[in-house]
């Protein structure tokens, strides 16, 4: 049952945590010194985008399977999207970029589910 669970729907609770509890996602969490000598911080927000840009490609494959309950998935997946949505519009904390880029991961997701679930439903078909 799990797995049919949209990875958004797990960044999606990470997200409403760090908002609730009020943290700074501008907010460096390690300090990192490359080959070139330049000091990389990367922030929770770094973070986050980079952990949406890995489910975004879980999600793509994911949607490569056609079974009967990728059509429940991508419901779920829509719902994941509608709710980063509203959060993005009503909820003062959710007004930033970060919040916004993840929301439109998640509309693309929606909308690369469902385009490769019809497009692998016609190869079957066919």
């Amino acid at each position: 049952m799990l797995r049919f669970l949209p990875f958004y729907l797990v960044l999606f609770i990470i997200c409403n945590v760090l908002l609730f509890l009020n943290i700074d996602l501008k907010q460096s969490f390690m300090t990192i010194t490359l080959m070139s000598s330049a000091v990389w911080s990367p922030t929770i927000s770094d973070a986050l985008v980079m952990l949406g840009v890995f489910f975004l490609y879980i999600e793509i494959f994911k949607a490569t399977r056609s079974t009967d309950a990728s059509i429940i998935e991508h419901m779920l997946s829509m719902f994941v999207f509608v709710a980063f949505l509203v959060e993005f519009i009503v909820y003062k904390a959710a007004g930033n970029s970060t919040f916004l880029i993840l929301t439109m991961m998640s509309m693309f997701d929606v909308i690369a589910g469902f385009t490769i679930s019809i497009s692998t439903a016609r190869r079957d078909f066919s």
